[in-house]
């Protein structure tokens, strides 16, 4: 990769401060779907992310949360990442669909990143994304205590534009990252909207590290942090283990509210399909027969790893070649 080399202590004083002023800023935003396999479903809420892939890659995911309470929600994401060609810019696009009870939102942005050498084989992205919420709510889907409120039962039909940032630092074996959904709901709810549409700011931690055991067997926990504006953080721990570069297994804890296992499969070099079942530890769980989650990812073209694979194969010719495996990340 071409570019100027940056000191990474620099680089992560300027990370600390940007979690810092992300923290600071006094505006609000509608909570975001909650994801189980969120470490191969990083691009659809950081469009840091996008760029750092070493070939563009396509991902479809459904999550059915709760099951058998009528109205949970139900989200459907397709997205794709697409590096360019000189290595250094990246671009996404993402359609989301939640549904929840009467309320429907369908997302939609286009992300773009750029991203400065750290070292030679460490990245930061910086990356902002654009869109919109389509909201739809259906009173005629449940039944109400107050059947006049709110909206005097009136549906709702609405769209609101979306802007969001993130940034993504990572190398081979390790990445982190933070995001803010959407800057853009401060004022643009109405008082009514207000009443089914969380529209509190919301921010998104991420890391993870890949610990490489053997030639055929890795290891690597995750962590995915949400802060929501008023609401207790919402935390997910994972660990996950890679057998033959082909099998992963795993498990992953929310805080005070489920344990999910985890088990995937890279079917071919390109393609691979993940599935995991939330159980709520919470008293949600007397109710419900647990949360599923499935995804499918197709890597296009020769990357299946993240960039700095081949990167490091063309700036550091004196070192061994590193093992060609799936994305783990």
């Amino acid at each position: 990769m071409k570019g100027k080399i940056i000191n990474p202590s620099y680089c992560c004083q300027f990370l600390l401060l940007s979690f810092l002023f992300f923290f600071s800023i006094e505006v609000k935003s509608q909570k975001e779907p909650q994801y189980t396999q969120y470490m191969y479903n990083i691009g659809s809420f950081n469009p840091a992310y996008v760029g750092s892939v070493e070939a563009m890659d396509l991902t479809a995911l459904y999550r059915a949360q709760w099951i058998d309470i009528p109205g949970a929600p139900r989200t459907i994401r397709l997205g794709t990442n697409i590096p360019l060609k000189n290595e250094k810019h990246g671009l996404g696009f993402n359609i989301v669909n939640d549904q929840l009870g009467p309320v429907t939102q369908t997302y939609f942005d286009l992300s773009y990143s750029f991203q400065v050498n750290l070292s030679s084989n460490s990245y930061l992205s910086f990356g902002v994304d654009a869109g919109g919420s389509a909201l739809n709510v259906d009173f005629s889907k449940g039944t109400f205590r107050d059947p006049g409120e709110p909206f005097n039962g009136q549906n709702v039909s609405n769209f609101y534009p979306t802007i969001g940032a993130g940034l993504f630092m990572y190398s081979t074996n390790w990445y982190l990252g933070a995001s803010v959904p959407n800057f853009l709901t401060e004022g643009i709810y109405n008082d009514e909207v207000a009443t089914v549409v969380d529209d509190r700011l919301q921010f998104n931690f991420i890391g993870g590290y890949v610990f490489e055991i053997s030639d055929n067997f890795k290891f690597k926990p995750a962590f995915l942090i949400n802060a929501l504006q008023g609401n207790p953080l919402n935390v997910n721990l994972s660990a996950n283990f890679l057998f033959a570069n082909a099998f992963t297994v795993g498990a992953s804890f929310r805080l005070e509210n489920a344990f999910s296992g985890l088990a995937g499969f890279q079917i071919s070099k390109g393609t691979f399909i993940g599935y995991s079942y939330d159980y709520n530890t919470n008293p949600l769980g007397e109710f419900n027969n647990g949360s599923h989650e499935m995804i499918i990812k197709f890597t296009l073209g020769k990357g299946t790893g993240n960039k700095t694979k081949g990167n490091r194969e063309k700036e550091l010719k004196n070192k061994p070649k590193q093992i060609d495996s799936p994305r783990f990340f």
